[in-house]
């Protein structure tokens, strides 16, 4: 069983229904990925949203990943990816699978950019966070590559835009 846990600070509460599109978002990154049964696993699997302000994520990814600057998502996995495939079968009652937090101003700034809506903007930023607490990364070609075909397939399940496409 699956728990999300979306919280909206105020700023983007305006935006959309953050609880429903990132709801959304975690489960159909996680019924894409390896790692389904833990949808329906005996344990309760625990995930976090969190969309806040860009001084938030400033002052997170400084203290966590020494870069002083907001980013447009971080993902804190609470369980390293070797032990993902035993989850679904843990006796613990509940595993924290992570959290995955938000910038307000770099999302819309982004989704700007780009000409998507900012929901569908940050849908895919939750996929993406998702996908790191689950073991993704995208550190080397041949890592992003899989990552981001990944990330295709479920932005286009969830009806929404190809995130990687190139524009002209």
């Amino acid at each position: 069983m699956i728990e999300i846990a979306v919280h909206a600070e105020a700023q983007w509460q305006s935006l959309g229904d953050w609880d429903a599109l990132g709801k959304a978002a975690v489960l159909a990154a996680l019924s894409a990925s390896p790692f389904a049964t833990l949808l329906t696993a005996t344990p309760l699997i625990e995930i976090s949203v969190r969309l806040t302000s860009d001084d938030e994520v400033h002052s997170l990814n400084r203290e966590y990943r020494g870069k002083d600057k907001p980013t447009n998502v971080l993902s804190f996995a609470m369980i390293e990816p070797e032990d993902m495939a035993q989850l679904a079968g843990s006796r613990d009652p509940e595993i924290m699978l992570g959290d995955i937090i938000l910038a307000h101003g770099v999302c819309l700034a982004e989704a700007a950019e780009r000409g998507v809506r900012v929901e569908a903007h940050a849908t895919h930023l939750i996929v993406h966070g998702t996908l790191h607490l689950l073991g993704y990364d995208h550190m080397g070609d041949e890592d992003a590559e899989m990552m981001e075909a990944l990330e295709r397939q479920i932005m286009s399940a969830l009806g929404l835009h190809d995130p990687y496409a190139i524009e002209d």
